[in-house]
């Protein structure tokens, strides 16, 4: 935590109500935070579920059991799997610094290294030759200047990166639960990297990854790290996905060049050209971030871990209607919903709490939102 940051601190069943919230259907990390800021904290979010996805126009979603959250966090503790909720102290600084921060981190290993300076390494699964010897060169360039490297585990160029950085400290971001290691093959990598590094994971025990989380744990890759290296990537790699992430989380995007006549360097290349900083040594990402380091971060304040239920908005049929009927599957901003709509953000944070818990909204990065 920043200097002067006051770290928040859950009781065992203030951990279980957030477990259970964020479990929940419906409810994302951009929905938990809602839930929380408005009802004050998670018990009272979980009573009000029902109620608000009626209001929005859905069947009441799934709640987390207290049996299903106790089960978890069992099954954690017997995989020495710590549940880290935002704000608190050893939950990563810059991570929580992103609007879609995950309340609670699953976090195996040596925790303090969550606590160094990191840079994301990532790149091409099938990796050329060449492309794995310039990540053995960065990554252990990086760090053995002080950084941790942070990675997706996968084959190519993240198991490169991680395996050049196991001495000082490397993080693995999980797409699936933690019990549930893709590719199975890396299971042994992972078992190195626990030692002086740590696996992270917002998903649950026995969470079998799909295509769509892979995107999702991108932005917990970017969101940890001061900059992304991008060693290669086609022109439509998830890679490419990751840089983009780290842009719209205000990070540094470095692209390493590589041959035009090589497709996997097509997407790197082409960062470039849009802006991205080349780099070709470890001093080159230095140079840039050292002066970030130096830049103290603005601290989010703390979700409430508890206190006492806020009173529902007296919100008439019409004014909820009027909201509603502004909304389309276009994004549009939650501030320009305010202001067209002529009520209060409060008001207007609720329906999209309601809609949202019924299913029939989306929230996009940036403030925007848009109906399912």
């Amino acid at each position: 935590m920043n200097e002067g940051a006051k770290a928040i601190h859950l009781t065992d069943e203030q951990r279980l109500d957030w477990l259970r919230l964020i479990r929940s259907q419906n409810v994302g990390p951009r929905t938990f935070r809602a839930l929380i800021n408005h009802f004050g904290g998670a018990r009272a979010a979980l009573e009000a579920l029902p109620s608000l996805a009626r209001r929005g126009g859905g069947a009441a979603p799934q709640i987390c059991s207290r049996d299903a959250a106790e089960r978890e966090i069992d099954a954690a503790r017997e995989l020495d799997v710590a549940l880290i909720a935002i704000g608190e102290a050893e939950y990563p600084e810059r991570l929580q610094m992103i609007d879609d921060a995950p309340p609670l981190l699953a976090v195996r290993g040596h925790l303090p290294a969550l606590a160094m300076p990191a840079v994301a390494v990532v790149g091409s699964r099938n990796a050329s030759a060449a492309g794995m010897k310039l990540t053995q060169i960065f990554a252990r360039g990086l760090s053995e200047a002080g950084f941790a490297v942070v990675s997706g585990l996968a084959r190519g160029i993240d198991a490169a990166a991680h395996r050049a950085s196991l001495a000082n400290g490397t993080i693995a971001v999980l797409a699936g639960g933690q019990d549930r290691i893709y590719p199975p093959e890396h299971g042994d990598l992972l078992d190195e990297i626990l030692s002086a590094g740590v696996a992270i994971t917002e998903m649950p025990l026995g969470w079998e990854p799909r295509a769509r989380d892979f995107p999702r744990r991108n932005r917990l890759i970017s969101g940890l790290a001061l900059g992304v290296v991008i060693v290669e990537a086609a022109k439509r790699s998830g890679s490419l996905i990751t840089a983009r992430l780290a842009l719209e989380q205000g990070r540094e995007v470095f692209a390493v060049p590589g041959s035009p006549l090589d497709p996997r360097a097509e997407g790197t290349n082409s960062l470039i050209k849009q802006g991205a900083t080349p780099v070709t040594e470890t001093a080159d990402i230095v140079a840039v971030l050292e002066p970030i380091m130096g830049v103290a971060l603005t601290a989010r304040e703390p979700e409430p871990t508890d206190g006492d239920r806020l009173h529902d908005v007296d919100l008439a049929a019409d004014e909820r209607a009027r909201i509603v009927a502004l909304l389309s599957p276009a994004p549009v901003l939650v501030d320009d919903l305010v202001r067209l709509a002529k009520s209060s953000p409060r008001v207007v944070r609720l329906v999209l709490l309601e809609l949202e818990l019924a299913g029939r909204l989306e929230r996009h990065g940036g403030g925007l939102v848009s109906l399912v």
